[in-house]
């Protein structure tokens, strides 16, 4: 498999099996997983990030586990459409787990993301700042992956 376009994803999908969402962080991993009908994003976990490989097999073993069939990472593309950096290593972070298992990957403009996602806790939840530093990264991998989710239903 390879690097593919968002709307080419399911082409090369099973027709019943979940997505599962990153948001990649400088030090974790926000995991989200979607229903199998690919509808509704549900944040999951938090992989608090060490080496790759060990990165890799926490995050191949939730895949397993929820039987996903595609990934779609979080592009963090800055407010002027321009890809820096960031998106530089989300885009290597991908091309490295295909070294260790084929499976699809696409990538999901996560412009925007964690602020809206820190601001809905803040003003829905009430939660406090140590609180959603524990949440947020999941919480973002859910903002992302239902957002995927969306486009790809009204294609």
């Amino acid at each position: 498999m390879a690097v593919v376009d968002l709307l080419e994803l399911p082409a090369l999908l099973p027709q019943y099996a979940p997505l599962v969402g990153l948001d990649l962080g400088e030090k974790t991993v926000g995991v989200a997983v979607s229903d199998a009908t690919r509808m509704i994003a549900t944040p999951l976990e938090l992989i608090r990030k060490t080496k790759f490989t060990d990165d890799a097999n926490a995050l191949f073993k939730l895949i397993d586990g929820r039987q996903a069939a595609g990934i779609v990472i979080g592009l963090p593309v800055n407010m002027d459409g321009t890809e820096g950096p960031r998106c530089q290593s989300s885009r290597a972070f991908g091309r490295n787990l295909l070294r260790l298992r084929d499976i699809p990957i696409a990538f999901w403009d996560e412009r925007m993301s964690s602020m809206a996602v820190n601001r809905m806790l803040i003003d829905e939840a009430d939660m406090n700042r140590a609180r959603r530093a524990e949440v947020v990264d999941k919480a973002a991998a859910g903002w992302i992956l239902q957002g995927a989710l969306d486009r790809l239903r009204n294609a």
